[in-house]
């Protein structure tokens, strides 16, 4: 049984339409000590009493170089009915829920000696390389590695974090920023904002096995058709690193 924890809410704010970022605080005094794309878990029970949890992965950006901080930054996607969402929506500032984790090894792996990174997502999948953003920023000066972000959603207003990956890549030489619209392209586009799903420009980027290592995260069928052209391509499985995320009520 994972040890839990109070979270106490501190701030939210809607990243789209039907996406909150919800910010907490651990509030047992301890620390939550996690590596950039782990998840935590939410316990809480059905109108019936029958216990549940859901799984969010922690948007935090954090210098881990600083030691363990307290923030749980996470990114909630609102399901009609959901009892998740009724949950959050119903949550005030002050208010507390029941947290549990880190969990997970979709992280990057301090052994790594590859010379780019291919980060894609969708959606709420798209949170983790939030977090990974400082180890990035070393890696990148230390190791001189490449950064390239495929982030797909169907509108402007989905591209959750968008305002965070910009500033990063206007600051960062090495990171490359694509954000891929499969329904509606701004007026004005970003000029390596592309339309389509994030699969149709894969090959833009030429995945190679001798540099690449891969990480999808997101919509299963994205993760799907992005793994299966990444093999095609001739990374193998090793070098693709996956999590799919499947919405729950």
């Amino acid at each position: 049984m994972p040890i839990q924890f109070p979270l106490k809410l501190v701030g939210r704010h809607m990243l789209a339409p039907s996406v909150g970022h919800y910010q907490f605080v651990r509030d047992d005094g301890q620390p939550l000590d996690f590596q950039p794309g782990q998840f935590i878990q939410v316990h809480f029970s059905y109108a019936d009493g029958t216990a549940t949890k859901r799984s969010y992965s922690l948007a935090t950006i954090h210098d881990h170089a600083l030691g363990p901080g307290d923030a749980v930054d996470i990114a909630v996607s609102f399901v009609p009915g959901g009892a998740a969402t009724a949950l959050f929506e119903g949550l005030e500032l002050g208010g507390h829920i029941t947290g549990s984790g880190p969990f997970g090894r979709f992280c990057l792996n301090p052994g790594d000696h590859n010379s780019r990174y291919l980060l894609i997502a969708t959606g709420t999948g798209v949170t983790p390389y939030r977090s990974m953003l400082p180890l990035l920023r070393k890696a990148i000066e230390e190791r001189g590695v490449e950064v390239v972000l495929l982030q797909g959603a169907r509108t402007p207003a989905e591209l959750l974090y968008s305002e965070d990956f910009r500033a990063f890549a206007e600051a960062t030489p090495g990171f490359r920023y694509m954000p891929c619209l499969s329904r509606e392209l701004p007026a004005n586009p970003h000029p390596d904002g592309r339309q389509g799903y994030v699969q149709q420009h894969l090959a833009e980027i030429a995945p190679d096995p001798a540099r690449d290592i891969a990480y999808l995260c997101g919509n299963p069928d994205m993760v799907d058709a992005c793994f299966e052209a990444l093999k095609v391509a001739g990374l193998p499985v090793p070098q693709i690193r996956r999590e799919k995320y499947v919405s729950s009520k």
